[in-house]
């Protein structure tokens, strides 16, 4: 009978680094030496900015004052807060968040629906719709300016050529409000329409086919089974369309400057002009924090509501 004898596992030697070479690094050290560029990048451009920011907050700092900064504790804040220009302000940002944010929503998934159920030229078609998004929001402002001009313009000249008078769509608080929204929702429809591209084509075909079957109506298929499988995704879509509106600034610095008088003068407007022209510096660091604060909070309700639209 052969007995076979246990013999100690012998455990594997690191691999001797080669002759003149230096030791290769661990999977740890790659990563971080991967990633530290980045990380430094990340804290240098968006963190310390932001906590500078929030220090300048509690001060009444000046870039055109050489005594520096005092500590005024949240004398900033309780101003901010209780200014009636500041509630105007906001109550104007609000109308055109919501306003551009729906229009945007209803036609860019109007737009999406359509393409969806085009077989030729659909790439085409999304290439045309994705142009202004494209587009630097500077080049938009001017292109925009131009074509909504009182004398000049090319819209008061369609206006004229169908018999209606002349419109001042920039000069007038009626109006001029409503031609940003009417700009800012040309630029960024295309990115409602794209997400809603997106969800659209990944609705499985099958249910399509078993409604068909069915002989459901067409309004039964968009109702019972597009628009549930699409809206998840068009709501994270509106959100970030929010966020975006709600600092707005580059449209109403080209088209409007805020004018006429304040009507079109939204929260990011009135915090350059408090830190650029006012030279209060402490006091547009306060505004700039309550504006992430305010973004924060409202982000996290609307993930809220959204996780329960999914666990529902």
């Amino acid at each position: 009978m052969t007995t076979t004898t246990d013999r100690p596992v012998q455990e594997a030697s690191p691999t001797p680094p080669a002759p003149g070479g230096s030791p290769r690094l661990s999977d740890r050290g790659l990563a971080v030496a991967f990633i530290s560029p980045a990380l430094l990048l990340l804290l240098g451009m968006s963190v310390f900015p932001l906590l500078w920011a929030l220090y300048l907050s509690f001060t009444d700092y000046s870039a055109t004052r050489a005594t520096g900064a005092n500590f005024v504790g949240f004398d900033n804040y309780i101003t901010i807060l209780t200014s009636s220009e500041v509630h105007t302000r906001a109550l104007t940002t609000l109308v055109y968040v919501v306003g551009a944010v729906l229009l945007q929503t209803v036609l860019g998934f109007s737009i999406a629906y359509l393409i969806s159920r085009r077989t030729r030229g659909r790439g085409a078609l999304t290439t045309l719709f994705l142009v202004p998004m494209m587009l630097s929001p500077v080049v938009v402002g001017l292109f925009w300016k131009f074509m909504l001009d009182a004398q000049f313009g090319v819209i008061n000249s369609m206006l004229g050529s169908l018999g209606f008078g002349q419109v001042e769509w920039l000069t007038r608080q009626r109006t001029a409000l409503f031609s940003l929204i009417v700009v800012d929702t040309w630029q960024w429809t295309p990115f409602i329409m794209l997400i809603a591209l997106a969800g659209l084509t990944a609705v499985p075909s099958y249910l399509y086919e078993a409604a068909s079957i069915d002989r459901a109506s067409e309004w039964f298929r968009f109702r019972h089974i597009t628009l549930p499988m699409v809206w998840p995704l068009l709501l994270i879509a509106v959100m970030f369309r929010a966020i975006e509106a709600f600092r707005l600034f580059d449209l109403v610095y080209i088209l409007t400057s805020g004018g006429p008088g304040v009507s079109t003068e939204t929260l990011s407007f009135h915090v350059y002009k408090v830190a650029f022209l006012g030279f209060n510096t402490g006091t547009a660091s306060a505004y700039g924090i309550l504006m992430v604060l305010v973004v924060i909070v409202l982000a996290q309700f609307y993930l809220r509501y959204l996780n329960k639209l999914k666990e529902g």
